[in-house]
């Protein structure tokens, strides 16, 4: 797998364990406690492969960026969150400095 891979299994790992957390009701509850923090231990696991050739920098922008817009779907469609507009454009704002870093930064390693 390539340091893309390893990135994105972060951030899915991530989004797992962090939409799973308001379920363990302060690690009380054994099942959603165990997916969160397997999930954070995959995480973080998969982001340290990605680290050998992402820049932290550049790694971390796109990994929180893409996490906090993945785990705002989940909460609205797991929780019922509700998102308002601007929220919304807050979150297109974030995805949009995501592209612009993959797509014109030098400082990303492709």
């Amino acid at each position: 797998m390539n340091a893309w891979g390893f990135l994105a299994v972060a951030i899915v790992s991530e989004v797992v364990a962090t939409s799973a957390m308001k379920m363990t009701d302060g690690f009380t509850r054994f099942w959603p406690s165990a997916v969160t923090t397997l999930g954070y231990v995959l995480a973080f696991y998969m982001l340290s492969q990605a680290l050998r050739s992402v820049p932290v920098g550049v790694a971390y922008a796109i990994w929180s960026g893409v996490g906090i817009v993945l785990v705002s779907i989940v909460a609205w469609q797991l929780y019922g969150q509700k998102l308002d507009t601007p929220a919304v454009l807050g979150m297109a704002m974030i995805m949009g400095g995501v592209a612009v870093i993959n797509l014109f930064s030098r400082a990303s390693a492709h």
